[in-house]
């Protein structure tokens, strides 16, 4: 078959899908010996993308997600690579298309979290509109969870038939490291002179930055917490509220914003904190808790949406996102607790073993021969 696969996210500054994508044609090249592939790449990725061998053909296409130019150019970049399939790895996919697709659904955030970039009555409207249109034309439908598998029968009516449960992996460059003159190396490269609890990632409202931070204001004044909130990630000025609950918290020389950190950097950031904290209102998949696994660092994390199907019953902390009592009590217990740590080390080291990208990879062209 001739394959087109939707790379636009292809970048680590998409976070989880930008990973999501790379991993996929990375094994994809791997895997498969028989299918063509065009891959449709925004700018500058399109110039630094080597293709993996003769089968894959790249394609640019540097079009914004969630515009007029998508729905248009994009329809007819598709329609004149004429494909035997195509794999849209986001709901973002032009209305008219009505070729044979497979699309992924990572999360139905935006039916929950809006956001402020997608809040107005007329991006709502859009957005259910394009998200309602491919989930009922794919031939077959990806999700990473159990949990969005049950929000898209539920509040898109999919057809559970249709299916498929399919989850991400965790690359293997997070792992344990021992080595403390390179992990001392990387604290002075950060000024990180203190031990620190850690989160990595977007902000957005279903993220609970401010219940974190507030939790983490109590963690400090009631349980003398003596060291830092580490935030990891870009940071985001239509998230004022972020900084604003720092100074209104007076926690400005305990909060650390390290703003983006390389992929190297971010393994050794993982492996120095004390433990990963995932405070989200609402995850798809939760991916910064497996990856946390992998670093050998304890994880204490929501009790809502996929996050415990993910991690698993045993192996992390739960809170109430909603609590920041709640978040600071059970972070402070787990912190008093070096029995417990070990045991969540190594229940999460154990875990993090049933995923795998190359696993993915397999079960998505599974779907893809599935579907010819």
């Amino acid at each position: 078959m001739r394959i087109g696969i939707d790379a636009r996210f292809y970048s680590s500054a998409f976070t989880g899908i930008g990973c999501y994508v790379k991993e996929l044609i990375q094994n994809l090249a791997e895997l498969d010996t028989r299918n063509e592939y065009v891959l449709f790449l925004r700018d500058p990725f399109f110039e630094s993308f080597e293709v993996p061998n003769a089968r894959f053909k790249k394609v640019r296409a540097d079009i914004r997600h969630y515009t007029f130019e998508e729905q248009w150019r994009f329809f007819l970049m598709l329609k004149a690579e004429k494909l035997d399939l195509m794999h849209f790895t986001h709901f973002n996919a032009p209305i008219l298309y009505r070729g044979p697709s497979v699309v992924t659904i990572h999360d139905l955030t935006l039916n929950f979290f809006p956001g402020k970039k997608m809040g107005s009555a007329f991006n709502q409207f859009i957005y259910k509109r394009i998200i309602n249109s491919i989930t009922h034309r794919a031939k077959k439908i990806i999700s990473v969870s159990e949990h969005t598998k049950k929000d898209l029968i539920k509040i898109l009516h999919a057809d559970p038939n249709k299916i498929r449960v399919i989850h991400n992996g965790v690359s293997q460059r997070f792992h344990r490291i021992t080595n403390a003159q390179l992990l001392g190396k990387f604290c002075a490269q950060y000024g990180l002179t203190k031990p620190y609890i850690l989160y990595t990632g977007v902000w957005r409202s279903h993220k609970n930055l401010v219940n974190l931070i507030k939790a983490f204001s109590i963690l400090k004044h009631k349980f003398n917490f003596p060291g830092w909130l580490v935030i990891s990630g870009k940071e985001d000025p239509w998230y004022p509220e972020v900084q604003k609950t720092v100074h209104d918290e007076k926690l400005s020389g305990d909060v650390r914003f390290t703003g983006y950190v390389p992929d190297d950097d971010l393994v050794l950031l993982y492996n120095n904190a004390k433990t990963y904290v995932l405070p989200s209102f609402y995850e798809g998949f939760g991916l910064p808790a497996l990856e946390a696994f992998a670093c050998g660092i304890p994880v204490c994390a929501t009790k809502t949406s996929a996050v415990p199907e993910v991690c698993g019953k045993d192996n992390a902390t739960f809170f109430d996102p909603h609590s920041p009592l709640d978040m600071a009590e059970k972070i402070a217990s787990l912190l008093a607790d070096e029995k417990k740590q070990k045991q969540l080390i190594e229940r999460g080291l154990t875990r993090v073993k049933d995923f795998s990208w190359q696993k993915m990879a397999r079960e998505t062209l599974d779907i893809y021969n599935s579907s010819n």
